[in-house]
């Protein structure tokens, strides 16, 4: 597993130019990590490619 600092980050394209409210996501083959923007010094939370791929999903709905 990767540590947090070793991952390449991104912002939701949702998050407001103020930074309020933000998710980071960073993705691997086997993992895609999820971090508070606000407060990247709190460990990530590490789910499955197809965890995500659900998730995303039924939030655009």
């Amino acid at each position: 597993m990767s540590n947090d600092t070793e991952l390449n980050w991104f912002k939701s394209s949702y998050s407001s130019p103020q930074g309020d409210d933000c998710v980071e996501v960073a993705t691997l083959p086997g993992a895609v990590h999820v971090r508070d923007s606000k407060d990247t010094t709190i460990p990530s939370l590490c789910i499955t490619p197809t965890a995500w791929s659900a998730f995303i999903a039924h939030a655009g709905r």
